[in-house]
């Protein structure tokens, strides 16, 4: 009996995510088969147990980062959670801050500060950035990972929260 191709394992694990309806189950195994085609297929013995094992770390890595980092665009935020501070003080307030986001990008390895300002301040993509640095999506991913917890464990004493 001849052996399944990726594509089909693809397709029957990303069912099962579909009928579960998890969004982050299908956007976990897209990004396992993206990481497995940078990679090359030759390298993968059994590609149902590698998309099925990197679709599982994928969810924990998701997990994870939304209970370490809850983000929310500003957009989102109802009116009375965006940060305030009397109207005198809002410029002393916003220079602080500023200065404080700068001291913490500071003490990053230069890998982490460039990640993180081509991809927040820059608008550049985690494959963007890959690319003109030269290293992988997920080592991409690491340095951007890193800034944020490092970035809000600095800026902790500036949350309303």
């Amino acid at each position: 009996m001849p052996r399944k191709g990726w594509l089909a394992h693809y397709r029957e694990l990303f069912g099962i995510w579909r009928r579960k309806n998890l969004h982050d189950g299908e956007d976990a195994i897209q990004d396992a088969v993206v990481k497995m085609l940078e990679n090359g297929l030759g390298g993968v013995d059994d590609p149902r147990a590698y998309l099925s094992r990197s679709t599982a770390n994928g969810l924990i890595d998701r997990h994870r980062r939304r209970t370490l980092l809850e983000f929310r665009p500003w957009d989102d935020l109802d009116e009375d959670e965006h940060p305030s501070v009397e109207d005198g003080q809002a410029s002393i307030f916003t220079a602080e801050l500023l200065d404080a986001l700068m001291v913490a990008l500071q003490e990053l390895p230069l890998a982490c500060q460039k990640v993180y300002i081509r991809h927040r301040i820059e608008g550049w993509t985690h494959a963007e950035i890959a690319r003109d640095l030269g290293v992988s999506r997920s080592m991409v991913e690491k340095h951007m990972n890193r800034a944020l917890l490092h970035i809000h464990e600095r800026l902790q004493k500036y949350s309303p929260y």
